[in-house]
């Protein structure tokens, strides 16, 4: 490590806990994550700039300022070189579905800017960190399926007459474009990244919310709106990713790559700590047991299921071992995925199957 300073230090956000119907008790009980309540708890925000759901710096020189007001001040240190917006780019979540999830889709972003008022719709991907034996997920309409097909199944609510109902296994991750209809869960536990947006539209005759029931005028209009989004041919399909050797007992595996996030998974022994370098905002999560972060001269613990965001001005990150952690980050795909992968030894064609089928599942 240099020990140069930055700045900008490692953030520690405020993470918002979500007690819908589908959730359970897994993100404290089998992760560990502590200071949620004691409730079904379905999600936690854990990196958000979504508008009136945002991350609160908790601890440090910048405690109490949004993330937003932390990206508005530190445009460059955050985000590094040649990056410009209005908000952090990237929103990540555990999910917990001890309950199925409502079957629902989201805008992409030319629906959402047309339909929805939005600036950006939400591709998101999912990487399964626990699934019970014979778990299943919704992701996408089966071939052949036309639209008042779609539309009379909905109604019907025969959601596998019409929709694809895949295996779920730890480990595995989907990448799900915008427009695809999809629901995961029973007992199903998600890493979430995604767009920062908080856009759907629900096809269930209840509210995830509270379970009340949504009455037959509000149903139609949401089917109405969610019919003028869907795209019937998103058919994308859970991949294994691509994992390549970073060290002594370190291994890094690419789960998911596209323009508008890419997602990692690191482990590490104790032969040698892992070591990343890095050009753009790091969501550094932690999967595993408790490890200590070292970046230039900031030193801290990262406890189980806890987050932290690492600004671009930090540059490299060392974390000892054994460790389990996620990356996630809005990448540059030549430089970020496709340069590692190729000094790796991957072959092209993999690599290229990795990005495009995240581009244009």
């Amino acid at each position: 490590m240099s020990g140069r300073p930055t700045g900008l230090p490692p953030l520690r956000l405020t993470a918002l806990a979500k007690p819908l119907v589908f959730g359970g008790h897994a993100i404290a009980r089998h992760l560990g994550k502590t200071g949620i309540p004691d409730w079904n708890i379905a999600e936690t925000w854990e990196c958000s700039d979504v508008s009136g759901a945002g991350g609160v710096v908790r601890t440090g020189s910048l405690a109490g300022q949004s993330l937003r007001q932390v990206l508005t001040d530190h445009p460059r240190e955050l985000m590094g070189e040649g990056w410009s917006g209005e908000y952090f780019p990237v929103l990540t979540k555990f999910i917990d579905a001890a309950g199925a999830l409502p079957v629902h889709l989201h805008a992409d972003d030319e629906a959402a800017q047309r339909l929805e008022g939005e600036r950006n719709g939400k591709t998101e991907a999912w990487h399964i960190l626990a699934a019970a034996p014979g778990a299943t997920a919704l992701c996408g309409v089966k071939e052949g399926v036309t639209a008042d097909r779609l539309r009379s199944a909905l109604e019907a609510q025969e959601f596998d007459a019409v929709l694809r109902r895949l295996p779920v296994r730890a480990g595995e991750t989907i990448y799900v474009p915008g427009g695809t209809p999809h629901s995961f869960g029973p007992d199903t536990l998600v890493y979430e990244i995604e767009q920062t947006s908080d856009v759907q539209q629900h096809a269930m005759r209840w509210n995830m919310e509270d379970g009340s029931a949504v009455g037959d005028e509000e149903f139609a209009s949401n089917l109405d709106m969610l019919m003028r989004q869907v795209h019937l041919g998103s058919r994308p399909d859970f991949t294994p990713g691509l994992r390549i050797a970073a060290g002594d007992g370190v291994a890094r595996v690419f789960l998911t790559a596209g323009p508008y996030f890419a997602l990692e998974r690191w482990t590490a022994g104790t032969a040698e700590p892992l070591r990343h370098s890095f050009a753009t905002a790091q969501i550094l999560t932690n999967v595993g047991a408790p490890v200590r972060v070292r970046t230039g001269g900031w030193s801290e613990e990262l406890g189980r299921a806890e987050t932290l965001l690492l600004p671009a001005a930090c540059g490299e990150v060392e974390i000892t071992g054994p460790a389990d952690v996620l990356f996630g980050y809005l990448p540059d795909l030549d430089r970020d995925v496709r340069a590692p992968l190729l000094e790796a030894g991957c072959p092209p064609p993999l690599i290229d199957s990795l990005v495009a089928t995240a581009r244009t599942a």
